[in-house]
């Protein structure tokens, strides 16, 4: 499968980085027009969250794409997903450092020390910082050969990053089970490539 080359180029790929912009838009204007609930603070911070994780999981998409349905265009839509993904983790933990916890550096301390999923959390972040900063094609020429492990990390911090959702959710786990078994799918679909090979 390809898209005609002017039409990816031109439209699909401009459309795709604006429909990206549209959830931050939405909890921008929300937070300023009050109309996020009861709770907008919380709303915010947990939709940029959810919001960064449905991106990383696109971006994991992209590879079985290109295989499955001989979508070669795939593979040049991952760089913009992965760094969507970080654009909303960062919006994600600025809203936790600022909303939650209005930069006070020690009570963050202790919630990375004290509370698993923010633990993870942090995690998460941590590792995924060094692959946005080396997303761009010199630091890939650099790299070389270790460009590719440094950003197989990308399998770990997607795993912690569902775990990190679900340690959050205290109720209802329908959600985090959903982006369990769709990890657990991309995944096994790369696993099995591999033994099978």
């Amino acid at each position: 499968m390809k898209i005609a080359e002017p039409y990816f180029t031109r439209v699909f790929k401009p459309l795709l980085f604006v429909l990206l912009l549209v959830p931050a838009l939405y909890y921008g204007w929300g937070l300023w027009q009050d109309e996020l609930g009861a709770n907008p603070l919380e709303a915010v911070i947990r939709g940029l969250g959810d919001w960064a994780l449905r991106i990383l999981l696109l971006t994991l998409l992209m590879s079985p794409l290109r295989r499955l349905i001989n979508w070669a265009q795939a593979l040049r839509l991952r760089r913009m997903l992965g760094l969507y993904a970080y654009f909303y983790v960062v919006l994600h933990l600025l809203g936790y450092l600022w909303f939650d916890q209005f930069f006070d550096w020690e009570e963050i301390w202790f919630d990375i020390l004290e509370r698993p999923f923010i633990t993870i959390g942090m995690v998460a972040v941590v590792l995924l910082t060094p692959l946005a900063l080396t997303s761009t094609k010199g630091m890939i020429r650099r790299l070389g050969k270790n460009w590719k492990r440094l950003h197989s990390l990308v399998y770990l911090i997607s795993i912690l990053a569902v775990i990190h959702f679900w340690w959050m959710v205290k109720l209802d786990i329908t959600e985090p089970a959903i982006y369990s078994l769709i990890l657990a799918v991309l995944l096994g679909e790369r696993l099995f490539r591999k033994l099978k090979i």
